[in-house]
């Protein structure tokens, strides 16, 4: 598990297609021997296992054909600012929130814009489009994770069902540690909604459906 707390970001070195996978190759130098060939780390969300290369400041991971259908990894090339994080060993505390790493779907970057005029010290106000089938999953005040990190949902505007919209508030220290500073408008972005919010979204969808039997159908007139 993470917490959508980034600890470096990485520059990727190379996006090579095979027969098969995906090879993707990122510079790393912090991360030099934190990790092991086999162990987890989540490259802009997405939870990928590592492959050691010849140069130990770099790492590997082999992309999956679902992998690059579900998330924005397809898009990376060489340069690509990138948002690392390690598991969090079992019985850290929990800074951000439960993420897993398992990207939900893609959003677009509306707009990222300073609230004040000095860009050294100002927050910064970020508007994402979702996919509407995420819209049951978020909630104003309530965690989504973009692009591995942890974030909070300051309005959710779902005036238009097939254009929802939310705003985020970005304090300096995440806009400056992360990718979110060279994203222009239109860029995609990894998001996985929070788990909790994932059950609670398919109970109700559950117990609605549960009201649609026969018995409920013909005593209702349909």
């Amino acid at each position: 598990m993470f917490t959508g707390l980034i600890e470096v970001t990485g520059t990727v070195v190379s996006v090579t297609p095979t027969a098969g996978a995906t090879r993707l190759i990122l510079a790393a130098p912090t991360l030099a021997g934190r990790w092991r060939t086999g162990d987890s780390i989540a490259v802009n969300g997405v939870c990928l296992t590592a492959i050691a290369v010849e140069d130990p400041s770099h790492f590997a991971a082999d992309l999956a054909a679902e992998t690059l259908a579900r998330t924005t990894l397809s898009s990376l090339t060489t340069g690509s600012v990138a948002n690392l994080e390690l598991p969090t060993p079992a019985g850290s505390p929990l800074g951000g929130h439960v993420v897993q790493g398992h990207v939900d779907a893609t959003g677009t970057l509306i707009s990222l814009l300073p609230i004040h005029p000095d860009l050294d010290t100002t927050d910064w106000r970020l508007t994402l489009e979702i996919p509407s089938q995420l819209s049951p999953q978020v909630v104003s005040q309530g965690s989504i994770t973009v692009d591995g990190i942890s974030l909070t949902v300051a309005r959710a505007d779902f005036s238009n069902p097939d254009l929802p919209r939310i705003e985020i508030a970005i304090i300096p220290h995440t806009y400056r540690s992360t990718n979110l500073h060279t994203l222009a408008p239109g860029s995609p972005v990894n998001l996985e909604t929070d788990v909790l919010a994932k059950y609670a979204a398919a109970q109700r969808t559950r117990a609605q459906e549960d009201w649609l039997t026969p018995a409920y159908l013909l005593a209702n007139g349909y």
